[in-house]
């Protein structure tokens, strides 16, 4: 099975606000195996791996968990210091509790403010006095509330609804990807709603386990697949096998998800995707994820089922904008 990449947009933002500083985080990227081809392209996309070495690069460089752009420096630990706060707790409401409490002691992260109405309960970020141009810091600070506290858990939490203070990107498709929820754009601040019964879940894990996540920070942030609620998340699943052995075809999926052909191919459109589409992307990733790995340009396109290594190349500059070969060079170049 291969994980879904991410949008090189988002490298690129953290590159651009990072210069406003007088920081050049070019070379964290090239060390990050981020190949500058990919850079240059609104179609590139980066493992999940490279995007967690580029953002340990930027902590590092920075000293600062809160990549330079928060109210304040956050020294690096103060985000180990946190989540072991936050696991002691006995159960989720305690947790979120904690978590709006902390401004008082970490003026420089943002506030939390925590809500519960008729039940649903709403987290609401306050990122007043944070200097935020590119998105990075609402994005991650939303996506870590979700899920860690999923992870904490050990269950999804089903967001009603995402609030982002910014007008809707051109890939606001991805947004779908990582909250699996409505998502409303152009809100007055950042905010996560969600039912208020998650409240009572206990905390399932202990500080063994948190140790090993933290490890791996903020590798499970990007790239844990949590959701899975729409037909588009089903049909990826079934056709991921084809990445093993042979494709299902339209009529396979459709007896796999007890429905007809032309109704797959009507909820899909609606959807925005397609089932050639969606096939589209697990080769796309796939194949990034090969290179990365450091595979040849020929068995991976006999791996992926290309007819020769030329429809590969073509395929690969139509998805990425890049070539193949000087993705892998660049790549290699990198680590």
């Amino acid at each position: 099975m291969t994980s879904r990449t991410v949008p090189v947009t988002f490298v690129r933002a953290a590159i651009a606000a990072a210069a406003t500083r007088g920081v050049d985080l070019a070379p964290v990227a090239a060390e990050a195996g981020i190949p500058a081809a990919l850079l240059a392209d609104d179609r590139g996309r980066c493992t999940h791996a490279q995007v967690t070495a580029f953002v340990r690069g930027m902590w590092r460089l920075s000293e600062d968990e809160l990549f330079g752009i928060g109210r304040g420096p956050m020294p690096n630990g103060t985000f180990r210091l946190l989540c072991y706060a936050l696991i002691s707790a006995p159960d989720l409401g305690t947790v979120f509790t904690r978590l709006a409490e902390f401004g008082p002691a970490l003026p420089a992260l943002p506030g939390f403010v925590v809500a519960t109405r008729d039940g649903t309960t709403r987290v609401d970020v306050d990122l007043s006095g944070s200097e935020d141009p590119y998105h990075l810091l609402t994005d991650f600070l939303l996506m870590f509330v979700h899920r860690f506290s999923g992870w904490l858990i050990g269950t999804r939490i089903a967001l009603h609804l995402v609030e982002l203070p910014y007008p809707q990107p051109e890939n606001a498709a991805e947004y779908d990807l990582i909250f699996g929820a409505p998502i409303r754009f152009g809100a007055a601040r950042p905010a996560l709603e969600f039912p208020s019964s998650v409240l009572t879940q206990p905390i399932l894990r202990d500080e063994r386990g948190l140790e090993a996540y933290l490890q791996h920070s903020p590798a499970d942030l990007l790239a844990r697949r949590d959701y899975g609620t729409t037909l588009s998340d089903r049909v990826r699943r079934i056709l991921e096998q084809g990445l093993q052995g042979e494709w299902p075809s339209a009529a396979d999926v459709a007896t796999r998800l007890a429905i007809s052909p032309q109704h797959v191919r009507r909820l899909l459109r609606d959807e925005g995707t397609s089932l050639a589409g969606i096939k589209e992307e697990l080769l796309r990733d796939a194949a990034i994820a090969g290179l990365a790995r450091g595979e040849t340009v020929p068995a991976l396109s006999a791996r992926l089922g290309f007819s020769e290594p030329s429809a590969f190349r073509r395929a690969f500059k139509r998805w990425t904008g890049a070539n193949p070969s000087a993705y892998q060079s660049e790549q290699a170049a990198g680590r």
